[in-house]
C-alpha cells in the first residue's frame, strides 16, 4: 500500500468511527424514565467533577422525551449555560446519541453541514445518553467551561447510572 491510500485511507476511517458511534446510539432503545432519585445521583457526580476542577457549571437531566427531570446550577455560573445545559441534554435524549457527534459531524463540513437545519441538534460536546438496562432512559447536559470540560463533567453523571 502507497504511502497515499494509507493517507486516504487514514483521513477516511476518522470520519467512518463517528459514524459507526451514531448509528449504534440510534439502536439502543428507548426505557422508562429515570427516577428522580437517579437524575440526582447523575447531576451530583457531573457536579462533582466540576468542583473537583474549580468549574462552575450547570447540570441538566432530561427524560427520554427532553423534559426536565432535575436542574442544578453551581454558584458563580453564567447565566448562559442554563438554557445550554439543558439543550444539551434535550438533544442527547432526543436524537439517542451524545452532542459531540453532532459537533464532529459539523466540524467535518460538507454533508455534516446539515447539523444545521436539525431543531433542537445541539453541536456542543456535554450532552451525553443516560443508559439503564441497555435501555435510553434519559440524557444529562452540563454547561459552564469548553466544550471539553463540560464532556468532562458530563461523563461521570452518566456513569453514575450503570
Amino acid at each position: 500500500m502507497s504511502l497515499q491510500s494509507l493517507h486516504k485511507l487514514m483521513f477516511a476511517l476518522m470520519f467512518a468511527a463517528p459514524a459507526f458511534f451514531i448509528f449504534a446510539q440510534m439502536s439502543i432503545p428507548y426505557g422508562l424514565p429515570l427516577s428522580l432519585e437517579n437524575a440526582k445521583k447523575a447531576a451530583a457526580a457531573a457536579l462533582a467533577e466540576a468542583r473537583k476542577n474549580n468549574w462552575a457549571m450547570a447540570a441538566a437531566v432530561v427524560d427520554p422525551a427532553g423534559n426536565l427531570i432535575y436542574f442544578e446550577k453551581m454558584d458563580g455560573t453564567q447565566n448562559g449555560s442554563v438554557n445550554v445545559a439543558v439543550s444539551k441534554a434535550r438533544s442527547a435524549a432526543l436524537f439517542k446519541r451524545p452532542t459531540k457527534a453532532f459537533q464532529d459531524a459539523l466540524a467535518a463540513g460538507g454533508a455534516g453541514l446539515r447539523i444545521l437545519g436539525l431543531e433542537g441538534a445541539v453541536p456542543v460536546e456535554g450532552g451525553l445518553p443516560l443508559i439503564m438496562d441497555g435501555k435510553i432512559v434519559g440524557a444529562i447536559g452540563v454547561s459552564g467551561g469548553s466544550s471539553d470540560q463540560d464532556s468532562q463533567c458530563a461523563k461521570p453523571g452518566a456513569d453514575a447510572l450503570k
